[in-house]
Formats: C-alpha cells, structure tokens, sequence
C-alpha cells in the first residue's frame, strides 16, 4: 500500500475566507471516492487548530500500489481539481511513502 498526505494553506484575507476556500477544495476531491482505480481511501481534514503555523487543510489517501497513485496524478478528475485548486493554493506540501506488509 502507498500512502499520500498533501497539506495546503489557501487564498483569504480571514480565517472564514480561507475555511470556505478549504470546504470547497474538501467538496470536490471528495468527489474522487470510487471513480479513480485503485485509490482505497480518501480523507480530506479542515484545520480547527487556527495556529499559525498550521495548514488550513490536508489530504490523506492511500492505493493499492505506486502505479496506482501514479496513475491517478494523471486521472483526469484529479487534473480538473489541481487545475482549479493553482488559482486558491498558496502552498503545497507533500509526503508519498510504501508501507511493508508485515
């Protein structure tokens, strides 16, 4: 299994500005369940903490294998929502790592 974990913050001049940006963002990949092959679970948290050092939202998914999560990197739902998410993101940070079968 390969795990996926992306954290943003997002465009807004208050926190209700940024957390609308983020329901929105959680809305469409949400969207994403059962429609790309191989994509096993999906999660998509809103920061409560309001620190500031925070993200205001993270992506978690895990697949069944790298050729899947590299597959859906090119899945064309998944573009759609990047394309729409270059003009509300303001930072992007990423983690893809195998877990062992134990």
């Amino acid at each position: 299994m390969v795990k996926h974990i992306v954290m943003w913050n997002v465009k807004g001049l208050t926190q209700s500005e940024r957390q609308e940006a983020a329901l929105d963002i959680k809305q469409r990949f949400e969207r994403l369940q059962g429609v790309v092959p191989g994509l096993l679970y999906l999660e998509v948290g809103l920061d409560i903490s309001h620190v500031d050092y925070a993200c205001d939202m993270v992506l978690y998914t895990e697949f069944d294998s790298e050729t899947s999560l590299k597959a859906y990197a090119s899945h064309p739902d998944h573009l759609a929502i990047r394309k729409e998410l270059g003009d509300v993101r303001i930072a992007r940070y990423q983690v893809d790592y195998q877990v062992e079968a134990s």
